[in-house]
């Protein structure tokens, strides 16, 4: 069927997502950054209930932990099938109907019987409460011209970070005065609160369905059937949409070497992450005598490198503009590495400076500011790796982003089930000075991935030349 030119639908100035007021703006983003803050929270949160899901439940602490592997396993795949969902019926309706989902199988895990509901429904919250692990990145950019999307995406960015880190203090603190399941009814408490923010503060943003939702409008007011949106001439296979959403990313992980190491780097960061929830109990209770609460507080030197890496966003985006400017106006994608060559450097820093301070004669503060740089590192690695993907691979972004993602998840599940056997072998300093080696031998990525990208780049089958 042919469609007159003359009846294809606009958005007015009016209607486009991106003149809404800034207040608006960024009201939007707080409530999905935040959103995004409470799944992440959620994968970590866990950390100090394992005693007492092991004593209820009459199993080992380490099925307990299966709790966060699970969890995190559930956030990689996840995005896997979103992502398509949002292409085809929008963000709005996959926000509300996954936090839907993410609040009501939040119930079983809060009121589990057994062990083996208990961890099925931890994996199945962590699937519904994806979608603001892959879709979110796109609502933001739906709402501010490329030239001031830097800031309000710096502040999302840092929420799925942040969230690992606030969770065990949290944890601390309730597992410390109440019982363990009162972690999972708080939680359930926050997420209802995020529900009612999203019905309310978040409208549709992405242009394409909100063209679509008004040509439809349109035919029915006035009768006239013509009027149309590219949508709709779109055929709409969502099998093969999420086919080729599970596939093109592993696609990407095996045959792209440059994807596949920053990937490999981002994962074994993100690992190292999590296994801390395991290790810094060894380090601060066993070592220095700290209680719970205490021990989830220690956590904060991690959260404050973080806040301090978002800080110095203004300085990054200087930067970028004046590589932009002497590249004619577009600066290549490499140079988003120049934040994770600092980044690349600060781990290891961080977590050498943390296995040489974990004796019990040192005092405790020396370890928790060890670990400042450390979440500098992290949010520096993070935000340019994802940067450069997105640039680097722009025809299939999305695809390169859920490949990070998938990788990262695997990592980030499987290295707290083994962070009790390294620490008890090789001890506090032993375990975390070899975390620290693995990550000084990646160190050097970014540095010559600035350097020889644009090579990579054209022998790429994926990347843009």
């Amino acid at each position: 069927m042919r469609h007159d030119p003359n009846n294809e639908v606009f958005l007015e100035s009016s209607e486009d997502p991106v003149n809404l007021s800034s207040l608006k703006k960024w009201i939007i983003v707080v409530v999905i950054s935040s959103s995004a803050l409470c799944v992440t929270c959620a994968s970590s949160v866990a950390s100090f209930t394992e005693d007492g899901v092991a004593r209820e439940f009459g199993t080992s602490k380490v099925v307990a932990i299966l709790s966060i592997s699970l969890f995190v396993e559930g956030l990689g795949t996840g995005p896997l099938l979103v992502g398509p969902l949002s292409e085809v019926y929008g963000r709005n309706i996959v926000y509300q109907i996954s936090y839907g989902l993410f609040f009501i199988f939040s119930w079983p895990v809060a009121f589990a019987p057994n062990i083996v509901v208990y961890l099925v429904f931890r994996f199945v919250t962590g699937f519904c409460g994806s979608a603001f692990l892959s879709v979110a990145g796109g609502s933001v950019s739906d709402l501010f011209a490329t030239a001031k999307v830097a800031n309000p995406m710096a502040f999302y960015t840092i929420s799925p970070f942040i969230g690992p880190v606030l969770g065990p203090l949290i944890s601390g603190f309730i597992n410390q005065n109440l019982y363990w399941r009162w972690t999972y009814r708080v939680q359930l408490i926050w997420i209802f609160g995020q529900i009612i923010a999203l019905l309310i503060f978040v409208p549709e943003t992405y242009v394409p369905v909100l063209r679509q939702r008004k040509a439809h409008r349109m035919r029915k007011s006035t009768g006239v059937s013509s009027y149309w949106a590219p949508l709709d001439l779109e055929e709409k296979n969502l099998v093969r949409a999420i086919a080729i959403s599970c596939y093109k990313p592993f696609q990407l992980i095996f045959f792209d070497r440059m994807a596949l190491l920053l990937n490999l780097w981002n994962s074994l960061i993100l690992g190292i992450l999590y296994l801390a929830f395991q290790a810094f109990p060894v380090i601060f209770m066993t070592g220095h005598g700290f209680n719970i609460q205490s021990t989830g507080m220690s956590f904060l030197g991690i959260g404050l490198g973080m806040i301090l890496a978002i800080s110095s966003q203004p300085y990054w985006n200087r930067l970028f503009k004046r590589e932009a400017e002497k590249n004619g106006g577009s600066a290549p994608p490499e140079t988003r590495l120049i934040m994770g060559q600092l980044g690349g450097v600060l781990v290891p820093i961080g977590l050498f400076w943390l296995a040489f301070t974990t004796f019990p004669a040192v005092h405790w503060i020396v370890p928790i500011v060890a670990s400042v740089p450390f979440g500098t590192g992290i949010y520096f690695v993070f935000t340019s790796t994802f940067t450069y993907l997105v640039t680097a691979y722009r025809p299939i972004a999305a695809s390169a982003m859920a490949s990070n993602s998938a990788m990262r998840s695997a990592f980030a599940a499987v290295f707290p089930l083994f962070a009790g056997p390294l620490y008890m072998r090789l001890g506090p300093v032993g375990a975390t000075a070899l975390l620290a080696g693995l990550t000084t031998v990646m160190a050097p990525l970014p540095f010559i991935f600035r350097r020889i990208g644009p090579q990579l780049r054209r022998a790429s089958p994926f990347a843009v030349s």
